[in-house]
């Protein structure tokens, strides 16, 4: 399917979504999120890919919403249209492992889309902020639920009180970010962490992101069960022998996905 506002490449068993809206700094507006569920689907329904890397320019990965699109909406119309939930989620609902890799500015829905990814790798030149309270309103997708779930209370508290930005090494300080990389390579060095991922056994894959975003739903308790349990479900998989097997023997494992 041919887009015009987002690329998407398949680089082995890594997909790769670039937003592409270079003029608007990638403001998400509609037309752009909906090829991004569209690409996002097509990938999930892919059996060769096995992670997606989610990316915009060196300048901007996303610099907000599209605010020319939503300044004229009323509250009868978001709440109609439930506007941002449907849609914009679909990013959080991916079942193969996501990569953010952020460079440049990452703010407002920009911000919230990178952190509805798996993890987030940054150049050095990234900045994250919530910028909303600057427009007479608040982050809509996720900016005060996930971002204090990563960095705490206080320094969310901040950003969204603010409208401040942090740097890539503030970010990795504080848990939003898993790794900072130089601004020259970046996208090389993103794919060999994808590519890594991409190696190992999808099924195993898929219920360890299940079991880590667990943790953010339940207790303790339940969590220590339910990873329990699903600990013990791997090992009705070929791959779980396999990769014993191949330990054993000291080889590299050849996983088939089942």
């Amino acid at each position: 399917m041919a887009f015009e506002d987002i690329l998407v490449e398949r680089k082995g068993a890594v997909g790769v979504v670039t937003l592409n809206r270079p003029k608007a700094l990638n403001a998400l507006c509609t037309p752009l999120i909906d090829e991004l569920g569209q690409a996002l689907a097509e990938l999930e329904a892919d059996e060769a890919i096995r992670c997606i890397v989610l990316t915009g320019s060196e300048k901007a990965f996303a610099a907000g919403a599209d605010i020319k699109e939503m300044k004229e909406k009323s509250y009868a119309d978001v709440l109609d249209e439930d506007f941002i939930t449907g849609d914009w989620e679909v990013v959080a609902h991916c079942r193969k492992p996501t990569i953010a890799a952020v460079a440049g500015f990452a703010l407002g829905g920009g911000c919230e889309v990178a952190m509805m990814c798996d993890m987030i790798l940054a150049a050095e030149t990234a900045r994250f902020g919530q910028p909303e309270i600057k427009l007479g309103t608040i982050p809509g997708a996720g900016g005060t639920q996930r971002l204090t779930r990563s960095v705490g209370k206080s320094l969310a508290m901040y950003l969204c009180l603010s409208g401040d930005m942090i740097d890539a090494e503030t970010a990795l300080r504080a848990g939003l970010v898993a790794k900072v990389l130089p601004a020259e390579g970046f996208l090389d060095e993103v794919m060999k962490v994808a590519e890594t991922i991409a190696s190992y056994s999808l099924p195993v894959l898929r219920t360890c992101k299940e079991a880590v975003n667990r943790a953010y739903e339940t207790t303790l308790a339940e969590g220590v069960l339910f990873e329990r349990r699903t600990f013990h479900g791997t090992f009705a998989l070929e791959d779980r022998k396999e990769g014993m097997e191949a330990f054993a023997e000291k080889r590299k494992p050849n996983f088939k996905h089942r």
